[in-house]
């Protein structure tokens, strides 16, 4: 049986970050080599367009976005929660179509962050927890692989 992953799309090549960019790594281009591996951009899913604002998790991390405890909130002051939360469930929903077991996040996302995010203050400083989409699937028995663990 072949292992199907979802990742972070960004780090495939595609340019779906904030600011137009991506964010590939060779090591997820070489594992597309073995494993079949879903590209999913959660920012996009819920409805953001690229590029885009910066967006920090204000007060708190993904887990507290969920339980409605912080927002996320895009450098010109717009509250982008509901985005944030609507592409986390649409991730979840095409990881339960494929029976998708693992996810390859992307370090520091407000929404495909694992372990380390931005704190909220725009400055590049970080706060120990996860985005928001992590943390849905997480809940979800989703296994949460970083991207430096590749």
């Amino acid at each position: 049986m072949v292992n199907v992953k979802l990742i972070s799309a960004c780090q495939l090549g595609i340019k779906c970050r904030w600011d137009n960019k991506d964010s590939k790594k060779e090591k997820a281009i070489e594992l597309l080599k073995s494993e079949i591996l879903i590209p999913v951009c959660p920012e996009q899913l819920g409805g953001l367009k690229t590029p885009r604002p910066r967006q920090e998790i204000q007060g708190g991390t993904g887990e507290d976005v969920l339980d409605k405890k912080s927002k996320v909130i895009n450098e010109i002051g717009e509250d982008v929660t509901e985005q944030f939360i609507k592409g986390a469930e649409e991730t979840l929903k095409i990881a339960n179509l494929f029976q998708v077991k693992e996810f390859i996040g992307k370090s520091f996302s407000p929404s495909c962050g694992c372990g380390k995010i931005y704190d909220g203050t725009f400055s590049t400083k970080l706060n120990n927890g996860d985005g928001v989409t992590t943390a849905l699937l997480k809940r979800s028995g989703i296994k949460i692989i970083r991207e430096e663990d590749l």
